[in-house]
């Protein structure tokens, strides 16, 4: 098993600049020949019963997660409202998850921000310049301020910007892709001339299989964080022959399929074994 502080963090010089968002994605998914990314979502109502007697059992559950799954991945994604339910023990749990990760792997916020243009800044200063993560969710419904106040002066950045959301109600406000119209539409159409120094990638469903395929013709250069592969029911296939962009693999996720896929004193070797499964059908499917 690849432990995360085992593993050499890559390196740049100063001289050359940071390396962008695409740069860092395509170098780890080169590295663990992977596109799967882990959800690190810590839920009280599944965690073993014995790791709730704990005072704060949500880092050393993520910090398990992390040592048997960093060599697997190409990225993790936590989601804030995991960690919000655990009040402040719980955010500081996120923050020291964050500093845990290995800083070769993109860490994405998941927090479907979208605000004006000053919050968003004040977002961005936090998760970007406080804890140093690489990409965060973005609600788009007030315009281009959500993205531009984030990564419009950061090339190492990304937003990943909600189109087509895995979830079944998904389709009340944002239409039909099939028929070229409607919000997520629009999202995918408009969203791109935005001009941003960081990149503009989008969250498009597994579980909307002939929607993403659209979706990628819409986007051609853009990169996709795929949603809904595992408890969803999502297509895995249509992920991986959609998903890729120019540059990179798509960010494929998956959540509690992987980090509870055990209850035992052994739930670690079981998220290992869980994420490899993943990890290989999906090369399975590039190949």
């Amino acid at each position: 098993m690849t432990l995360p502080h085992s593993v050499p963090h890559l390196t740049q010089s100063s001289t050359i600049g940071p390396m962008t968002y695409l740069e860092k994605l395509k170098s780890i998914q080169e590295q663990n020949n992977s596109w799967l990314c882990v959800g690190l979502d810590p839920d009280p109502q599944k965690l073993r019963v014995d790791w709730l007697k704990w005072d704060e059992p949500v880092l050393p559950f993520n910090k398990a997660i992390i040592d048997a799954t960093a060599d697997l991945v190409c990225a993790y994604k936590p989601n804030l409202g995991f960690y919000l339910q655990w009040g402040a023990a719980g955010i500081i749990a996120l923050e020291r998850t964050i500093a845990y990760i290995p800083r070769h792997i993109p860490i994405i916020i998941d927090c479907k921000t979208g605000d004006m243009g000053h919050t968003q800044a004040a977002w961005a200063a936090g998760l970007f310049g406080e804890w140093g993560v690489d990409a965060v969710t973005v609600n788009p419904y007030l315009g281009s301020e959500t993205v531009l106040s984030m990564i419009g002066s950061r090339p190492d950045k990304a937003v990943y910007i909600l189109s087509r959301t895995s979830n079944r109600s998904a389709t009340d406000f944002q239409g039909d892709l099939r028929q070229g119209e409607g919000l997520a539409a629009n999202v995918l159409r408009q969203s791109q001339q935005w001009p941003t120094a960081g990149h503009k990638g989008y969250v498009v469903g597994a579980t909307y299989p002939e929607e993403l395929a659209i979706a990628r013709q819409l986007a051609p250069e853009a990169n996709f964080l795929i949603p809904g592969i595992g408890a969803q029911g999502g297509d895995l296939a249509t992920a991986v022959t959609h998903g890729p962009d120019a540059l990179a693999g798509p960010v494929i996720n998956s959540s509690r399929g992987i980090i509870y896929a055990g209850a035992g004193p052994d739930f670690a070797e079981k998220a290992r074994a869980a994420a490899t499964a993943v990890r290989d059908e999906i090369n399975t499917l590039r190949h």
